[in-house]
């Protein structure tokens, strides 16, 4: 997979441009607020239909303008192909993949993209919230039917939770959440099979990738936290989660909230059997970081046959000499990248590739 073209319209800090890119390595090397990841931000947006930055649209339209566009000319499986986005104010985005309007929801999967940013480093130290996050883009990205099954477990989430409140204020009858309950229990074990699926993958290719950054002197193990489980296998998760509901139904009353589900699940991340986010240095946290986010690309790859675009947005000053290295020799002739950075001096072992300056939202190669 790779992107050869990238077209800008009014979209952040550009006015207009155009950009065609290598196979290999871009790097955008400029001051800092010029607008080079504004350009990381375009492509993560064309693979995953919406910012990191942000949830509101309207920022991505330059300041005194009324609409803005993205466009983004790509080769998946050899095949070229196109996402355009449209956005106007008081609108709600315009999405065309190969000239056909589609949802967001339908174009995931599309354009492959993993991001690695300096927030990523909490991937390891932060909320649960970031490292389900973490798998769920990754599953989606590589089985776009995950994504789907993952909105209506948050629809129909929403709904219970809506109606929990109402019972708690006396507005509405126990009796009613029964069918609500069967519908998330069905989805909830839909979701967590797959995500212990990809677990078992993912961790043995993060230690792979973990083995080779320490010498072979650590074993990173990923394991998957089952919120409310009392022991690691579950033999019937549907069944196991309807009587879950059920046991936790007064308490999920009385805080207007569902209590258990993958919704509070997590990732415990450990090196030789200690748990990486209490006992782990800052140095190891990050080695996990980076054998993780290794692992992700070689994930979907497995999954979908070709490697995803890597983003890496400004991350090569808060890795260490030998991590950069060991981050450049696996990207190397294999996985089309694009990078921020201040300074040229991270990028001197590099002899191939492009480098783009970035000045006032001017591009020049």
């Amino acid at each position: 997979m790779r992107v050869n073209q990238l077209i800008l319209h009014n979209f952040r800090n550009y006015v207009n441009i155009d950009i065609n890119f290598t196979a290999s390595i871009n790097v955008f090397i400029g001051p800092n607020a010029q607008g080079k990841t504004n350009l990381i931000e375009a492509l993560y947006l064309a693979a995953m239909g919406r910012s990191h930055r942000t949830n509101t649209d309207q920022e991505l339209i330059r300041w005194n303008q009324s609409a803005a566009s993205i466009e983004v000319v790509f080769f998946r499986q050899d095949v070229e192909n196109s996402l355009k986005f449209k956005f106007i104010t008081s609108q709600n985005k315009e999405i065309l993949y190969n000239s056909h309007p589609l949802p967001v929801r339908e174009i995931i999967g599309s354009l492959n993209a993993i991001l690695f940013s300096p927030e990523d480093l909490l991937l390891i130290k932060g909320a649960p919230v970031l490292r389900r996050r973490f798998l769920d883009n990754e599953i989606s990205q590589a089985n776009p039917v995950y994504y789907r099954q993952l909105l209506n477990y948050n629809r129909i989430l929403g709904q219970r939770n809506n109606l929990l409140k109402k019972i708690r204020e006396g507005r509405a009858s126990t009796d009613l959440l029964s069918p609500w309950d069967e519908q998330l229990a069905k989805v909830a074990a839909t979701i967590t099979e797959k995500r212990l699926e990809s677990v078992k993958k993912l961790t043995m290719l993060a230690n792979l990738h973990h083995r080779k950054l320490t010498s072979n002197s650590e074993n990173l193990t990923v394991n998957y936290y089952l919120s409310g489980a009392k022991k690691d296998k579950i033999d019937n998760l549907h069944r196991w989660y309807h009587g879950q509901f059920d046991q936790q139904r007064k308490q999920d009353i009385l805080n207007g909230s569902t209590g258990i589900g993958p919704h509070r699940d997590d990732l415990i991340i450990l090196v030789n059997g200690k748990n990486l986010r209490n006992f782990g240095s800052q140095g190891q946290q990050r080695t996990g970081v980076l054998a993780m986010k290794l692992a992700e690309l070689e994930f979907i790859k497995s999954e979908t046959g070709e490697y995803p675009i890597l983003l890496l947005d400004d991350v090569m000053s808060e890795l260490d000499a030998a991590r950069r290295s060991e981050l450049l020799l696996f990207i190397r002739e294999r996985i089309q990248t694009f990078i921020t950075a201040a300074d040229e001096q991270y990028f001197s072992q590099i002899k191939f590739g492009k480098f783009y300056h970035i000045k006032n939202g001017m591009v020049t190669e």
